[in-house]
């Protein structure tokens, strides 16, 4: 169950990056990283990069340790200012892949992923 979650986990995340760079899925946030300067662009860059290391459960770790703090930085950068709670300043989303990535960096990527193939081990 600790690969489904960093796959899906992953795959969410990789989605934010490919809505903000590839502008799919369509929304809101669509091509928005295409300006350079933006906050978007730099957090866009690790939701694809992070994102689909993830997903691949490839150096799984690292990935997850700066995945987790850009979603803090994200969190206190963009929604803590607007309230207290997460579930009215819209940042539930940043808090829960924070943790989740939190997670994986001290648990590892699960026995599916390419960091385990490569070990050659069943629990990563």
């Amino acid at each position: 169950m600790r690969s489904v979650l960093r796959i899906m986990a992953g795959l969410l995340f990789l989605a934010h990056g490919t809505q903000k760079f590839l502008s799919f899925p369509q929304g809101e946030r669509a091509g928005e990283a295409w300006a350079l300067s933006s906050p978007g662009h730099y957090a866009g860059i690790v939701e694809l990069v992070a994102g689909l290391l993830i997903v691949l459960g490839l150096f799984t770790r690292p990935a997850a340790f700066v995945a987790s703090g850009t979603m803090a930085a994200a969190y206190f950068i963009a929604h803590a200012p607007q309230g207290f709670f997460p579930v009215n300043n819209g940042g539930d989303a940043a808090v829960l892949y924070c943790f989740v990535f939190l997670y994986l960096v001290f648990a590892g990527p699960g026995p599916l992923s390419l960091d385990a193939a490569w070990r050659g081990r069943k629990d990563v």
